[in-house]
């Protein structure tokens, strides 16, 4: 859809699995194997998006992707961001089982079953998007994710 309106489309990834996926369904798209912490694109995009990403984002990371992604986007760029909800009881749930695991897990860390996700408090997202110096434009609830439409100043 996006490439269909005339959109040049440029994907980052730290997994090459990923890129080559990305390269098979669309070979002519510009990829670079990148972690979002390492990013220092400076007002290089119009917008950006980022899917099923930010869940894997440990919680001291969280601030310092959005200042990259905030430092790539050109002024009044948008980014549009999901973080992936999950229950409070299996949150809770999770973070005890981390615990009795011995990880070193902070609450909404999701660490014990042999991958990881984190989920943070809405209330935290939108202060980390306040502190980047993003504008929240809308923020929604569905399809188990909190959507967030934001926009550089």
């Amino acid at each position: 859809m996006i490439l269909a309106s005339g959109r040049t489309v440029f994907g980052i990834d730290q997994s090459q699995a990923m890129l080559s996926c990305a390269h098979g369904k669309f070979p002519d798209g510009r990829i670079e194997k990148i972690g979002m912490q390492e990013m220092r694109y400076q007002e290089a995009f119009d917008s950006a998006i980022c899917v099923d990403a930010m869940e894997f984002v440990f919680p001291e990371n969280w601030r310092l992707i959005l200042d990259n992604l905030h430092r790539a986007l050109k002024p009044m760029g948008y980014l549009y961001f999901k973080v992936e909800i999950a229950s409070e009881k299996d949150i809770e749930n999770a973070f005890v089982a981390g615990q009795q695991l011995g990880l070193p897990v902070v609450y909404g860390e999701w660490a014990h079953e042999g991958g990881y996700h984190y989920y943070p408090k809405i209330k935290q997202v939108k202060e980390w998007v306040r502190r980047a110096e993003f504008h929240l434009i809308e923020d929604a609830v569905g399809d188990e994710y909190h959507h967030f439409l934001v926009q550089k100043g």
